[in-house]
């Protein structure tokens, strides 16, 4: 997994997301973008199939407790559909790369 910082309201997730490491890395890059004080983040993800549990919780964490608006824009057709099925789109504002 790699995470690039496109601009301070975007990164880019690109591999798989499966590992606590992944996890402490990806919530390193955006706690030091959101420092800031920015609201709005998208995360694009165009080739993980899928997403850590605790990924899960620390993207509701900014969008419930921090007010960070988060769009989760995904290239896999199986993630989208997680997505979905676990009810997150819409927290999420997800969408399809």
């Amino acid at each position: 997994m790699e995470i690039k910082v496109v601009n301070p309201q975007e990164v880019a997730i690109t591999g798989n997301i499966k590992t606590v490491s992944d996890y402490l890395e990806i919530k390193g890059a955006i706690s030091s973008l959101l420092k800031e004080g920015g609201k709005e983040l998208a995360v694009k993800i165009p080739d993980s199939v899928s997403i850590t549990s605790s990924v899960i919780g620390y993207f509701l964490k900014l969008i419930y407790q921090d007010g960070v608006k988060v769009t989760v824009l995904v290239g896999d057709q199986r993630l989208f559909k997680l997505l979905e099925d676990l009810r997150l789109s819409e927290a999420f504002c997800a969408g399809k790369l």
